[in-house]
């Protein structure tokens, strides 16, 4: 499995994802579900995967081969050349309906699923920064204030953290805290995700990636989030009220 999880506030997007793909107890890989596309100053987008690798493997490819093409002719449609994020959402979308179309069957037969999903994040020169969830039939839906994130794969986990404190006015920073609250959580309870994390940040009108990093098991400043998270849950446990104090006068 994996997880995946991407906001959008008043400031910017902030996206994270894990890297581990499980086919089995015995066969655990490393695979990075974040792709990056920026022409510095035009437009940056982001894309995370999840689901089977193969068709997402695949979407990404065709994106690519897309955009080389674009290059060479101005008149085809790429994800670097469209004019908004919702033809970029769009594209990807038909691409996705093209791979499931094409392998889906097949894929079923050998008793596989077949379902993937990609959030496509980012901001075009003149247009704003907006997040999109592709689903696996090519359709989509878009990140909104009243719903400022979206999350892929094993969502539970992390999700409580998500709905207690992000909002559509939360800061880049806070944001950054909560999504690596959120998969802290996540691989504390699925061993189906791991580390190491892809972490990028994309600033509101800035047209290139504020943070574009890895997060590695070692990284000083994820475990003391994840330390500090911890003593703070067990704190608060403790300061709980009991349920069987007796009642005042």
């Amino acid at each position: 499995m994996t997880y995946c999880v991407g906001l959008r506030v008043a400031e910017g997007l902030v996206l994270l994802a894990d890297t581990r793909t499980n086919a089995g107890m015995d066969n655990v890989s490393r695979f990075t579900k974040m792709v990056t596309f920026e022409q510095t100053g035009e437009r940056v987008i982001a894309l995370l995967t999840a689901g089977n690798l193969s068709i997402t493997q695949g979407v990404i490819a065709r994106l690519k081969h897309g955009i080389q093409k674009g290059e060479r002719d101005p008149a085809f449609r790429s994800i670097m050349n469209v004019e908004s994020m919702f033809e970029v959402a769009e594209i990807v979308g038909a691409e996705m309906r093209r791979m499931q179309e094409i392998h889906r069957e097949a894929i079923l037969e050998q008793g596989t699923g077949a379902d993937a999903t990609v959030l496509v994040a980012g901001q075009r020169k003149g247009g704003k920064h907006r997040l999109f969830l592709i689903y696996s039939a090519g359709n989509f839906i878009q990140a909104t204030d009243d719903t400022p994130y979206f999350q892929l794969g094993e969502h539970k986990y992390g999700k409580p953290i998500l709905d207690r404190v992000i909002g559509p006015n939360s800061s880049l920073e806070e944001s950054m805290k909560a999504v690596c609250v959120s998969m802290d959580s996540t691989i504390r309870s699925n061993l189906s995700v791991g580390m190491p994390l892809d972490l990028a940040v994309i600033e509101k009108d800035a047209l290139t990636f504020r943070i574009h990093r890895r997060i590695e098991r070692t990284d000083a400043r994820f475990s003391a989030i994840s330390d500090s998270w911890a003593k703070a849950l067990s704190q608060g446990f403790q300061e709980l009220p009991n349920l069987l104090e007796p009642e005042g006068p």
